[in-house]
């Protein structure tokens, strides 16, 4: 539980969802209309008064980021703890009960869902959902029509990841598992070599990133260098989701 007990850095949180959060809403999918202040506040990794406003019009992601602030007793939901397993998947998720995750479902989408659509996704928690940004997107975005839903949404909407293979100006080649359908299942295909968008204007939030490292992406954007630590949370949180989202493809 080492984890949990670490003291977050002040405003880190809020600096790292920028970083995953600044794609989506540049293609104006979710937040508000100030992609250019959202993006300078993530460049420069420092932040004001102004910036708390801007990360509450995503109201996506906000409402997750209360339950699992909730359910682990931490104040602030955009605790860096609590931010990095929403995007990202760490222990914080483990903390958040069934019933927990079943009531707040209900409370969003419930009047919105009808019939077998609605019983699919109220019953996603108890059979082992977690409030993870891919869960929505294999599970829940798809059935209540926030975005077009095609396997190409699906692929750009979740967050995945890369390993840097080669660095060029302002793109990153990665090796990256696409998702594909199998047999009329969801499943992470064979890697492939892939262009991912590392700056704009030339500025971005992995400008360390070398040959070799592990990135994380949303929408074709590199959000940051990850450790194995990450990846593997990543990684274990996208193929349940895969997994429990083929039970009611």
């Amino acid at each position: 539980m080492s984890e949990i007990l670490t003291p977050p850095q002040p405003l880190a949180g809020s600096l790292r969802f920028v970083r995953y959060a600044f794609m989506p809403n540049r293609l104006q999918f979710c937040g508000g209309d100030d992609h250019r202040m959202l993006f300078e506040y993530g460049v420069q990794q420092s932040a004001d008064g102004g910036l708390s406003p801007l990360l509450r019009r995503f109201t996506g992601a906000l409402p997750y980021l209360h339950l699992i602030a909730r359910a682990n007793r931490i104040p602030d939901p955009f605790d860096e703890r609590v931010v990095e397993a929403y995007w990202i998947g760490n222990e914080l998720l483990a903390g958040v009960e069934v019933r927990q995750l079943y009531e707040a479902l209900q409370e969003r989408f419930g009047k919105q869902l009808q019939g077998r659509t609605r019983d699919w996704v109220l019953g996603k928690a108890p059979a082992g959902a977690r409030p993870h940004h891919n869960f929505h997107v294999f599970d829940v975005h798809s059935r209540v029509g926030e975005l077009e839903h095609s396997l190409e949404t699906m692929d750009n909407c979740r967050i995945s990841w890369g390993k840097v293979i080669q660095v060029e100006d302002s793109e990153l080649v990665v090796e990256r598992q696409p998702l594909v359908m199998a047999d009329g299942k969801l499943v992470l295909g064979p890697p492939t070599l892939e262009r991912a968008v590392r700056q704009v204007d030339g500025r971005g939030f992995a400008e360390d990133a070398t040959v070799g490292d592990l990135v994380s992406l949303h929408w074709g954007w590199v959000c940051e260098v990850i450790t194995p630590l990450q990846y593997s949370n990543l990684r274990r949180f996208t193929d349940d989701h895969i997994r429990l989202a083929n039970q009611t493809i």
